[in-house]
């Protein structure tokens, strides 16, 4: 008897994009949807005639929310506070966490210290490293004093193999380092490409529910700083984390930008040396340890991390430009911020910037977003651009409008706060600030700080700069 052809398994090609997933029948140049350029690639897709088996458990019957019982899921502690602040104050069982960052930038590194500090409470962790054979590991680990005690070493690409070393072991945590190194036989493409990256991860998803232990996977990064499949991988996975900073600098910045188990408002901050990454405990006084006070074009600015008040200084370098039209170069900022800072401090408090190469750099390699450091910025170039001193322990704060207004910031109380816990005197904010004007700002003077307030950017630059220095007369001057 012949075997009837719908028994089998099609299989059809089509163009999926690389970088958000969209399935096309044809090739495109350009995608609909993330808009990016020659990202399709050709792809075959299984396509089963006959319906999969369902998988039928009673105890997986639709339940009344009211009748389903609430048990307790105690978190897992990493044994670093910054990490566990990031995650909500710990990893829940069963949950997914991808990790991305650039290559060098320090994740394999983290989850190795991760896995040793679980491992020394008894309780057995698996490592899975595609990248790295098991003596390269070791060799990390040497270098990192990581003994290695209850951390078991796994160096397997073939994710249909790790899941079953995976059942035999039962951990208590499992580390993947990398997702994109990982291939199951029966899907179409190499290791890395869409297809593999998906399935890969939903068959990791599946494990993790089913037997409930926590899973670290470490992703790459394209070169536009998004995680390699991201529409295929952030919606999978329960959590997402990116490790930042500049790869020949010392200090790291762990930011969630999806947590379904808690708030995406933490960082995490840590310090690279040479036994690996340490937690560092006061970050504000950290990245102002080599602030000098009296310095021109520096201006301390009270920034928020997630919940955590940060203080980072902002430089800034104005020069006339020599050759062709003038530059501007942000370094921890965004660009377009300062073309329309530029463009504010040029119409509104009458700098002329039009000929001037300007350079705005955030120390400690932090990149800030936030606008409430609208007004630090302004500030950092005006001093530099009249060779003007700001006042002497002075922290600045305030979102600059387009018709040079200064407008309130968040949380200003915190914010002051920490500087005020790091021996600032003065602090200039907006005019008018709702939480300093109806509840505490009696409060706060009695603390020893100088609260100046302005409510316009010539203003705020007139109270802000202690000397013109060599500026000429129209120097903060109001239109």
């Amino acid at each position: 008897m012949k075997p009837n052809s719908w028994d089998k398994a099609k299989v059809k090609q089509v163009f999926i994009c690389q970088q958000c997933g969209k399935e096309s029948a044809k090739w495109l140049g350009r995608c609909p949807d993330c808009g990016s350029w020659n990202s399709f690639a050709e792809t075959t897709v299984s396509l089963s005639a006959t319906p999969r088996n369902q998988l039928y458990y009673a105890e997986n019957k639709p339940k009344e929310l009211s009748q389903v019982e609430g048990g307790s899921f105690p978190r897992l502690h990493l044994g670093f506070r910054e990490l566990d602040r990031v995650l909500g104050g710990g990893l829940v069982p069963g949950s997914l966490v991808l990790i991305g960052g650039e290559p060098g930038i320090g994740k394999s590194t983290l989850l190795l210290q991760v896995s040793a500090m679980v491992a020394k409470s008894n309780k057995p962790v698996a490592y899975v490293s595609g990248e790295e054979s098991v003596n390269q590991v070791k060799l990390r680990a040497e270098r990192l004093n990581v003994s290695g005690k209850g951390l078991f070493i796994l160096s397997e690409t073939s994710l249909s193999a790790v899941v079953q070393y995976l059942q035999e072991l039962s951990p208590s945590l499992v580390v993947v380092d990398s997702i994109q190194t990982m291939y199951l036989e029966g899907v179409s493409g190499m290791p890395g490409n869409l297809a593999q990256i998906r399935e890969c991860t939903l068959r990791l998803m599946h494990w993790v529910k089913q037997n409930n232990v926590p899973v670290f996977i470490a992703g790459h990064v394209t070169k536009d700083g998004s995680i390699a499949g991201p529409g295929a991988l952030e919606h999978i996975v329960d959590v997402v984390l990116y490790l930042e900073g500049e790869p020949f600098g010392s200090y790291r910045v762990l930011r969630g930008v999806k947590n379904r188990f808690g708030s995406t408002n933490e960082v995490g901050i840590f310090e690279m040396g040479q036994g690996g990454l340490i937690e560092v405990e006061n970050p504000s006084q950290v990245f102002l340890s080599q602030h000098n006070d009296a310095a021109i074009g520096s201006i301390v600015v009270p920034t928020l991390e997630g919940s955590r008040p940060l203080l980072v200084e902002i430089q800034a370098l104005t020069t006339a430009a020599s050759f062709g039209p003038p530059r501007r170069i942000a370094n921890g900022i965004d660009f377009n911020r300062l073309l329309l800072i530029s463009a504010v401090l040029t119409k509104r408090a009458r700098l002329k910037l039009s000929n001037q190469d300007i350079i705005v750099n955030v120390t400690g390699g932090l990149k800030v977003s936030e606008p409430a450091v609208d007004l630090g910025i302004a500030s950092a170039i005006a001093s530099s651009f009249y060779d003007s001193k700001p006042l002497p322990g002075l922290v600045v704060l305030g979102e600059l409008g387009l018709n040079g207004e200064l407008r309130a910031v968040p949380q200003v109380e915190r914010r002051i706060a920490e500087a005020i816990r790091l021996g600032f005197k003065s602090c200039l904010i907006p005019k008018l600030t709702p939480v300093i004007a109806s509840t505490s700002k009696q409060s706060l003077n009695s603390t020893g700080i100088q609260l100046i307030e302005a409510s316009s950017v010539a203003e705020a630059l007139r109270l802000g700069l202690s000397g013109r220095g060599h500026s000429p007369s129209p120097l903060m001057g109001e239109d």
